[in-house]
């Protein structure tokens, strides 16, 4: 399997000795790691399957997608800041779209050699088992991974929620921590590249959360922006809680709960 090649190969570098950039523009460093990773991902994947287009953070070919009627979507490594602190919480996502909709979906942590995985249609699973999302039914008691800039009052016009807040450095990796129940969501409301989040957001949605953008809309990929407008996870009595925080006296009638991807 392509995550676990890419993770061998992501380990060969953790906690030894390699290069370091910073990309600039506060998109944070990259390593020589993520560069070996995202060769060796293209190597097998795009061999693999060669009409598919191809997303990737650290390769310079946003512009060359093209009207391709699938693409991968991949992030290398997924929270880099704790690969090169010697984490064990980073992670390899890989995405198959299709139409903006995600299709397949594999968040592989290799420190741990933990694999979570999701098609259309089908269930979640961690390590070939399945996993559920959290029944929380509200705000209150809920645990939920996020930055504390997420919880700024400006974000939330109905008042900020009383949260228990956790963090984790990858996106992929918060997504899957709600897909199997140990956190009740997630939440980022700043615009999140698609493949931080596109094959968590499938896995957190089969196990049964409901996964929008920051405004309760669905999420769709591979847009002439690869972005989407922030990103909620959570199981859906506190997903709908949440989105009365969010939206306050604006809010008019149901947010959508179709938004997985």
């Amino acid at each position: 399997m392509a995550a676990r090649a890419a993770g061998a190969v992501a380990l060969r570098y953790w906690k030894g000795d390699y290069a370091i950039r910073d990309k600039g523009l506060g998109e944070g460093p990259v390593t020589e790691a993520d560069l070996a990773v995202d060769r060796c991902l293209s190597d097998i994947l795009r061999a693999a399957r060669p009409d598919y287009g191809w997303l990737s953070e650290e390769s310079a070919e946003h512009d060359a997608r093209g009207a391709t009627w699938r693409i991968f979507v991949v992030d290398p490594i997924d929270g880099t800041r704790a690969f090169i602190a010697g984490e064990e919480s980073f992670a390899i996502s890989l995405a198959v779209v299709e139409d903006g909709r995600v299709v397949t979906g594999v968040v592989y942590l290799p420190a741990r050699d933990r694999l979570y995985a999701a098609v259309a249609g089908g269930i979640a699973t961690r390590d070939g088992q399945p996993v559920l999302a959290s029944a929380q039914a509200g705000v209150p008691g809920a645990r939920i991974l996020t930055s504390r800039a997420n919880l700024r009052p400006e974000e939330w016009p109905g008042g900020v929620p009383d949260l228990r807040t956790g963090f984790r450095p990858s996106l992929a990796y918060r997504l899957c921590l709600v897909a199997e129940g140990r956190y009740d969501g997630m939440l980022m409301l700043r615009p999140t590249w698609d493949w931080d989040i596109a094959a968590g957001a499938l896995i957190a949605e089969r196990a049964g959360a409901v996964v929008t953008d920051g405004a309760g809309q669905g999420l769709v990929f591979n847009g002439s922006d690869p972005r989407n407008a922030g990103v909620i996870a959570a199981a859906p009595g506190l997903h709908a809680d949440l989105m009365r925080h969010r939206l306050g006296p604006s809010a008019s009638g149901e947010t959508r709960k179709d938004g997985a991807g």
